[in-house]
């Protein structure tokens, strides 16, 4: 018999934890057919001497839910070695969605996830307006990765209570009507629900997200329809401050894993050296919802991301700036930022900082006026020493001069190697938050699996290459129930990731590109060391760049 793949002398690790071994690969119709010794000819043979064999990666984490329109590779994460990605992430989305409300749904993804609207204007093709009819309208783009999608809270409740759904929560009749829905979509295939409690979520108008209004007996609702059906998970942006579990959240939590009878995964658990313990006592806070099958979510990068000032989520969380997003005209954003008053309630957030409280942080990346082209590389801390004012002065009277087109980088979390250590090698954390297809004019971390094997397991030797192997696929996949991916097994899906180990990595800091429609700017992780992308059987990115082929689909729970 002749197979259609043939992976020859590759040292396989096979998605399991288990010890690798040298090993060849063979496919047939899209499956795995065989792994050992195998004599058999094949139509296609890569030599995989020197190289490992692993099941390909799957992304918990991101936002792809547009992007699906006009980008079926859904990069960068196949460049990568990912080979699935879950979307419909922190409760927003575009499905369910009348024609009418259209305008909100973008909007939402404006706020809550920094696309341009332009661009969600132009790309997003709306061939659809149930919930059911999206999975069917992103299966016929035939999408290069295969695509899990969450059911995001928000649009359910605006698509059942229409505006009221961004004011106050559902009655029993509303309640009944969208927890049918969400059931719907869980039939349809949907492999969970989402939602979200952070503040910085913000939506249309720079009101709450729809689903931040969602009350404790709508939820149960919503869980029990989970519960009924046994499968699934909830995806939700649980600390409102950055690694620390509340009480309350803590209850939420509990709730929500006793009402659902299913995993939750919540975010976000990232190292703070302004709260150095704050992890350290969120994960002893939560030990018992964790053997309950609560499973925090952290990112493996050092996070930095660049701060547009037209769209500036990097402080959405703090009370003061919701004025900036009411009205996002330059002219009316201008106006805040230069309002005293304004300043003065940004500072008195400052003293209760959320996400961030250290000028020393922020840097100058681009400036487009003349006169502070010489300001580039400094901090706000150091600029405001030189010009004598505090930070927030100094910040915002930067923007203005600039006419808001000055950007900043922003250095925010995970950077003390020994304590990223300490969370990678706690198996109760979910590795993901690449955010992939959100916040694309200031940062992409979707490339974070191969920053895991050439970082954390190569160079800082945390975690070993079967770990490393086990975290990036079968992990996730086993928390979402996704049941033929994540391994290497006969039998299963042939979606497979082939690496150097000793070169594959990637940079934490993106380069940019121009390739949104309209020609607008994202942020894109290139990769090293990923040699072939294999998904159902097929090669989708071979030699540094994408083939043309498309055997992705939507995976159906």
């Amino acid at each position: 018999m002749a197979y259609d793949l043939l992976v020859k002398n590759g040292t396989v690790v096979d998605g399991t934890g288990g010890a690798r071994r040298r090993a060849d690969v063979a496919v047939k119709d899209g499956r795995i057919a065989e792994i050992g010794k195998i004599g058999e000819s094949a139509k296609r043979t890569i030599d995989a001497a020197d190289l490992v064999v692993a099941p390909g990666f799957i992304d918990p984490h991101t936002h792809y839910d547009a992007q699906i329109c006009w980008d079926g590779a859904l990069t960068p994460s196949p460049w990568h070695g990912v080979t699935s990605v879950v979307l419909g992430n922190c409760g927003v989305g575009i499905a369910p969605c009348r024609p009418a409300d259209r305008e909100v749904a973008m909007r939402d993804l404006v706020n809550v996830e920094a696309i341009p609207f332009d661009v969600l204007q132009k790309g997003i093709a709306w061939d659809w307006e149930s919930f059911p009819q999206y999975l069917d309208a992103a299966d016929r783009r035939r999408p290069a990765i295969n695509l899990a999608f969450l059911a995001p809270l928000t649009p359910f409740r605006h698509y059942v209570m229409g505006e009221a759904s961004m004011q106050r929560a559902a009655n029993a009749e509303e309640t009944r009507t969208i927890a049918a829905l969400l059931g719907g979509a869980l039939d349809a295939g949907a492999f969970g629900i989402s939602t979200t409690v952070l503040n910085q979520h913000i939506g249309f108008q720079g009101r709450p997200l729809a689903c931040r209004n969602a009350s404790r007996e709508e939820w149960r609702a919503y869980a029990n329809a989970m519960k009924a059906r046994g499968k699934g998970a909830i995806e939700i942006a649980l600390t409102r401050q950055i690694a620390v579990l509340e009480d309350e959240q803590y209850d939420l939590l509990d709730f929500l894993l006793a009402e659902s009878d299913r995993p939750v995964t919540f975010i976000a658990l990232f190292d703070r050296d302004d709260l150095p313990e704050a992890v350290r006592d969120t994960l002893r806070k939560a030990a018992p919802l964790i053997a309950r099958g609560a499973r925090p979510q952290t990112s493996p990068l050092p996070l930095t991301r660049e701060v547009n000032m037209r769209n500036p989520f990097s402080f959405a969380a703090f009370p003061s700036w919701n004025r900036v997003f009411q009205d996002k005209s330059k002219a009316a954003q201008a106006k805040v930022y230069a309002d005293r008053a304004f300043r003065d309630q940004f500072r008195e957030d400052l003293k209760r900082p959320v996400s961030f409280g250290n000028w020393a942080r922020i840097r100058v990346h681009e400036a487009h006026n003349p006169a502070l082209k010489a300001l580039e590389g400094l901090s706000v801390a150091e600029i405001a020493k030189q010009q004598g004012k505090d930070g927030v002065d100094a910040f915002l009277d930067l923007a203005l001069q600039d006419d808001l087109d000055i950007e900043f980088t922003m250095a925010t979390f995970n950077n003390r190697p020994e304590r990223m250590k300490e969370i990678l090698n706690n198996p109760a954390v979910l590795i993901g938050l690449g955010d992939g297809g959100a916040h694309v004019d200031m940062l992409c971390d979707s490339g974070y699996p191969t920053f895991v094997l050439g970082t954390w397991v190569r160079e800082q030797q945390a975690l070993t290459l079967e770990e490393g192997v086990r975290r990036l696929s079968s992990d996730p996949a086993d928390l979402f129930g996704i049941k033929d991916r994540g391994r290497l097994q006969v039998g299963l899906a042939a979606d497979i990731a082939i690496f150097d180990p000793a070169s594959v990595g990637s940079s934490n800091r993106g380069e940019r590109r121009f390739d949104l429609p309209g020609g607008a700017k994202r942020m894109v992780m290139p990769s090293r060391g990923m040699q072939y992308t294999i998904v159902n059987g097929e090669t989708v990115y071979a030699d540094g760049k994408l083939t043309e082929a498309a055997p992705g689909s939507v995976l159906r729970s």
